[in-house]
């Protein structure tokens, strides 16, 4: 039997808060589509774009931004089921190496911003996937409150960071 490909059911948990396109003017990533900034997609065009072109993004470019940019780079695959999420998620709203320092920190390791060999083996050596996946969204969460934007999207941020600790606990096996 085929190991499940829990990519597919992490992106669509992401997609669930990500939504389509806005331009909010106190959002310091600027025009955005299924939280793809207009910056990432440059990068992964390659090419000068414009809010119109993030607009049209499709949701299909989208999850291929997704795999390459975030999934690979916190090394989705590698990540127990449910820290997978967590981190996944962590990455596409607030950054790739923020992510790591907080799954490091979560974890009690040498912070340095990068999952490499030993957060790996400390992640998946860990015996309560729940409490870590707690610890994480604490952190998470903690960080978020501290933002100057945080009165404009905080009670989202909570939601998003609430529903993602929920699904990362059900994908984990926890109770």
């Amino acid at each position: 039997m085929a190991k499940p490909d829990r990519f597919i059911t992490c992106v669509a948990e992401v997609l669930r808060h990500e939504g389509g396109y806005v331009d909010h003017p106190r959002d310091p990533g600027g025009c955005t589509n299924f939280g793809i900034t207009r910056r990432t997609l440059e990068g992964w065009r390659r090419e000068p774009t414009a809010c119109d072109a993030v607009r049209a993004l499709g949701v299909d470019e989208a999850r291929a931004i997704y795999r390459a940019h975030y999934w690979n780079a916190v090394h989705g695959d590698e990540l127990p089921a449910g820290i997978d999420l967590a981190v996944f998620d962590a990455a596409v709203n607030s950054g790739r190496r923020r992510a790591a320092l907080w799954l490091q920190e979560a974890l009690g390791v040498a912070a340095d911003g990068a999952i490499g060999p030993k957060t790996l083996r400390a992640a998946r050596a860990t015996n309560d996937r729940a409490a870590l996946i707690g610890r994480l969204s604490d952190i998470r969460l903690a960080f978020l409150r501290g933002l100057d934007t945080w009165p404009d999207f905080g009670r989202g941020w909570s939601r998003r960071v609430r529903s993602v600790r929920a699904a990362s606990l059900v994908m984990a096996g926890a109770p």
